[in-house]
């Protein structure tokens, strides 16, 4: 018979795309999987999925990963998954697929602001977050309000994650990183909460909360169903899981208390672990997942994006280029900064600060190029990150230097541009599909492979290069950061105008 545990199988559930890797104890990647699901908009503002062709997505990505590997699947020691915060998942009363709303959707934002004002802070005192049109309790306040009988079929109350546990399972569970990081947990404790859902008006939506379990706990086993729809043996453990953000940052070697992640993805993540949450009205979220483990958060969806957009609309048209994003990289590269550079607002997606907000360049004359323009982007973003940084530091949250992730740390040039900008020294984690190791690490910590999770984190990270800050471009960076925030103060009665006008209709 084959060796057991000599694998470990990460996933990662992002608002679309589902990857699977298969990672030995060491953290090398054995094979990887990964499929693009569709969203639906059915309304304006309202995001959704299809649960069955998510779990046909999953089924199939880690079918093929194990088919990859070309490995016995009973020498998977354990599976963890990790998948995109709040949103809303729902299971009818028969465990059937009800509902999936990602966490793109906006359809409660008035909700969400009027929750805000009438009971914003007390929400605050408990789980350390104000309601936001995407959270998951916010988003289920709004099924009951319009959609009452969606609510009254609802069983279970799911994030991204758990609803794939659930289909290799069996068990509705949920894990204290994605409860705590939705709202829907009392802090510090990483408890439910009577009176929590009481002021999210939910009071009567206890029973519809799964088990709660820590995030590297077995919660399950891989049923005989589920082995024979994914090629996994049956019986495989299958942990609690983790809110994405809390399993990026251990991919990329983070976990100690004043160590900080920086995921430079679809969204500016900007996270720095301490032994207890930090309790401030100005920080977006804190995510708990063990007992002194908890993850400072602030974010917006202000990042690597912008790039994403760019390369769509602008590089990519008619095929030209092969390799797009080195395209860019190499424009960026070949242009020597200066104090008259351009200036990019990363707001294409609204911003941290208000949804109203709108990118733009500024400052353009007729001596810039595409390189130029390139690298007021690359900067712009790193100036959203700076402000969510400095918004942890004025909390009492700070960090000597970070390790950065995410698309965009596959950048020539933009490390060394978060290392000048932040004034910080910055690590690139050597694995590119940090959420799916992260998840795996902790599949490691529940099957007993690793004693912690500070011992399989040393095992399955690796840094690939360390970005130190040029003392030389302090000063530039801070004079086009004084500008970069009071060209945003100047311009948000503009985008407000926009914001009205838009909602007045054109007129015509």
């Amino acid at each position: 018979m084959a060796e057991r545990g000599r694998y470990l199988l990460g996933l990662d559930a992002g608002n679309t795309i589902i990857k699977a890797v298969l990672f030995d104890l060491e953290g090398r990647p054995l094979a990887t999987h990964a499929i693009d699901g569709r969203s639906h908009t059915p309304h304006p503002g309202h995001v959704e999925r299809d649960l069955e062709e998510l779990w046909s997505n999953a089924r199939e990505t880690i079918g093929n990963c194990i088919s990859a590997a070309g490995v016995d699947p009973h020498e998977i020691a354990g599976i963890g998954c990790a998948g995109h915060g709040n949103g809303l998942y729902l299971l009818d009363k028969a465990q059937k697929s009800l509902l999936g709303i990602q966490s793109l959707d906006t359809r409660a934002a008035d909700l969400a602001t009027s929750m805000s004002a009438a009971a914003g802070a007390p929400l605050h005192e408990i789980c350390l977050q104000k309601p936001w049109p995407s959270q998951t309790p916010t988003l289920l306040a709004w099924v009951k309000a319009n959609a009452p009988e969606i609510y009254r079929r609802t069983g279970t109350v799911m994030l991204c994650k758990d609803f794939i546990t659930f289909r290799l399972t069996g068990e509705r569970v949920s894990d204290k990183s994605d409860m705590s990081g939705c709202g829907l947990l009392r802090m510090p404790d990483c408890t439910y909460d009577n009176q929590l859902l009481s002021l999210y008006g939910l009071a009567d939506a206890r029973p519809m909360l799964p088990r709660l379990v820590d995030s590297a706990e077995i919660a399950g086993t891989v049923s005989a169903r589920a082995a024979a729809e994914t090629g996994l043996a049956e019986g495989t453990p299958v942990i609690g899981g983790f809110f994405d953000v809390v399993a990026g940052a251990m991919g990329a070697g983070v976990i100690a208390p004043g160590e900080a992640s920086i995921i430079v993805g679809t969204w500016s993540i900007n996270q720095v672990f301490s032994e207890r949450p930090v309790v401030d009205p100005s920080i977006f979220m804190v995510s708990g997942f063990g007992p002194g483990r908890f993850l400072n958060i602030e974010s917006s969806a202000t990042s690597a994006a912008n790039l994403e957009w760019y390369v769509r609309e602008l590089v990519e048209r008619g095929g030209h280029h092969d390799d797009p994003f080195g395209y860019c990289n190499g424009l960026v590269g070949s242009v020597d900064p200066a104090a008259d550079d351009p200036f990019f607002h990363p707001f294409l997606y609204g911003s941290g600060q208000d949804p109203a907000h709108r990118a733009g360049f500024y400052g353009l004359a007729g001596w810039h190029g595409e390189g130029h323009l390139l690298r007021a982007l690359f900067e712009g973003v790193m100036f959203e990150h700076r402000r969510h940084v400095g918004m942890l530091a004025n909390a009492g949250v700070t960090f000597e230097r970070a390790v950065i992730s995410g698309g965009g740390s596959r950048s020539l040039h933009w490390p060394q541009i978060f290392a000048d900008g932040l004034g910080v020294p910055i690590t690139v984690a050597e694995a590119r599909e940090t959420g799916a190791l992260g998840a795996a690490i902790g599949a490691g910590v529940g099957t007993v492979k690793f004693a912690d999770y500070e011992s399989g984190i040393a095992a399955m990270t690796r840094p690939k290069a360390v970005f130190q800050p040029n003392a030389a471009m302090k000063n530039h960076y801070d004079r086009r950061y004084r500008v970069y925030t009071g060209l945003t103060a100047v311009l948000s009665e503009f985008w407000n105008e926009l914001r009205d006008q838009a909602g007045a209709g054109t007129g015509l």
